[in-house]
């Protein structure tokens, strides 16, 4: 018998998303889930149509995973963006650091006329 975790697969929806490993995709089911509940809910209240509020529901599944699905991919693209500029900045400074390309290093007088 297989323990907890051994031997299992990745757990992908629809076969191909694999929700563990790519970045935004649990919390856009996640919010496409509870979007569709509060869509299919408040059609259903408002005008007691089974059938309708169903088709809503599965509409509003499908614009709120969308929606959180393109907001979260374009912070998480900034974010990566953010982190590779300050990653840059960080090995440029060590790299200068103490050379007279070194930006912070204040030069006086003498050290300009010496150059």
């Amino acid at each position: 018998r297989k323990g907890e975790g051994e031997g299992e697969g990745p757990f992908k929806l629809l076969g191909f998303l694999d929700i563990k490993n790519v970045p935004c995709a649990r919390e856009s089911i996640l919010y496409g889930s509870v979007g569709s509940f509060v869509v299919g809910l408040g059609h259903f209240v408002a005008t007691s149509r089974v059938r309708r509020s169903c088709d809503f529901a599965v509409g509003g599944f499908i614009c709120t995973m969308l929606g959180y699905w393109f907001y979260c991919r374009y912070n998480y693209a900034q974010h990566r963006i953010r982190q590779r500029m300050i990653r840059e900045g960080m090995k440029n400074k060590l790299l200068f650091e103490g050379s007279s390309l070194d930006p912070e290093r204040k030069q006086t007088g003498d050290e300009r006329s010496n150059s």
